[in-house]
């Protein structure tokens, strides 16, 4: 098949949904398949190259951040990306578009489908559906959902990443999509289940207030036990805040802020911690919560939709109600207790089964096959 995926956010701009993107795209490409894709673009990174097998082209979109997003960027996305995504589809004549998030990249899918007649598999994501990121989304929802009750609606297929958002979209568009979660190759080496006197936590995300850095930051310094470490990966309009916030609390030898960093240095930040900690207010499926698994982490997080789907709770890690106190107690029981945290991190790499990464590419590779059979 000739692939055409459309997404407004794609590596190194942006988070986990648009490494969902890349990591797709790229295997559907080493599956044979010819995979392009047309993504936003910033003046530091090339227009066009070929990475993973896949052809990857940005049109300038006046983007000022890589981690962050505005509204008035996602409209100039549209207004940037349109006549350069409508020439591809017509000269290249895809097969099929694969379009990752209804708000903005659908309605960019719709508009060329409308003009082409080529059919669109549509994967959203959490801030796709009103009700999944309420603080950030709701007044806009209000003035586009107009605009992406089409997109909905004439999707061929419609996929998303947890039974959350599937829920909040039924809700929402009158649709079932179909859930596909977010999987991840296997690791090449095996987890050394060793600790030390040190719990190693880790968070990984945007410094915003979706994922609530500044919960984790309280929740560390509210522990009884002091043998903790914690490694902050990501940058955010929080940044400033968290950490003031743990110099404040006299906590500048315990927490080391290290930025976003490449998917290696992540991959081995994360052989190297005991625990990932996710205080987040809203989550789909998260991808860090994902690769949490499969390097064998116990997981402390939020007890919300996205995250029951990751966290068996005092199995593999522990659901938690938004209180510092509470996330401390648990992780406090971590530190304290080497054998408990061992029969969680085992826990993980089993439930790392669930999300295998080939199956999901399968169901991937399947829908696009039947909506490219599909007349426009």
């Amino acid at each position: 098949m000739k692939i055409l995926t459309l997404c407004y956010e794609f590596p190194p701009i942006g988070g986990g949904g648009g490494r969902v993107a890349e990591k797709i795209a790229q295997a559907l490409a080493q599956r044979g398949h010819e995979v392009w894709v047309q993504t936003a673009g910033m003046p530091h990174l090339a227009g066009g190259e070929i990475k993973g097998g896949i052809h990857i082209h940005r049109s300038q979109s006046f983007r000022r951040r890589e981690d962050t997003c505005s509204v008035a960027e996602m409209g100039l996305y549209l207004v940037t990306n349109f006549f350069p995504a409508l020439r591809l589809a017509r000269r290249w004549k895809p097969d099929v578009l694969h379009v990752h998030f209804a708000v903005p990249t659908g309605v960019l899918a719709w508009a060329v489908h409308c003009l082409t007649g080529i059919p669109y598999v549509l994967t959203a994501h959490l801030g796709d559906v009103p009700g999944g990121v309420p603080e950030q989304t709701t007044s806009l929802f209000r003035i586009v959902k107009p605009l992406t009750n089409p997109v909905w609606r004439d999707a061929a297929q419609v996929t998303t990443v947890s039974h959350f958002v599937a829920d909040l979209a039924q809700k929402a568009y009158g649709r079932a999509p179909l859930v596909i979660h977010n999987g991840m190759p296997p690791l090449a080496h095996k987890r050394e289940f060793i600790t030390g006197n040190t719990l190693r936590i880790i968070f990984i995300g945007r410094l915003s207030i979706q994922k609530n850095p500044l919960l984790a930051i309280e929740a560390v310094a509210a522990m009884s036990q002091k043998n903790w470490s914690l490694e902050i990966i990501g940058e955010g309009p929080l940044g400033a805040a968290v950490r003031n916030r743990a110099a404040y609390l006299k906590l500048e030898k315990q927490i080391s802020f290290l930025g976003w960093q490449g998917a290696r240095e992540v991959a081995d930040l994360l052989l190297r911690a005991d625990v990932l900690l996710m205080p987040s207010l809203q989550e789909g499926l998260p991808m860090a919560g994902i690769e949490a698994l499969h390097h064998g982490l116990s997981i402390v997080g939020s007890d919300i939709g996205g995250l029951q789907d990751v966290i068996a709770d005092s199995v593999n890690g522990f659901l938690c109600s938004l209180s510092a106190q509470e996330f401390a107690s648990r992780l406090d029981s971590l530190a304290a207790s080497p054998e408990l945290l061992l029969a969680q991190m085992r826990a993980s790499l089993e439930k790392a089964k669930d999300f295998n990464f080939a199956s999901s590419v399968d169901v991937y590779e399947d829908m696009l096959r039947v909506a490219a059979k599909r007349e426009g």
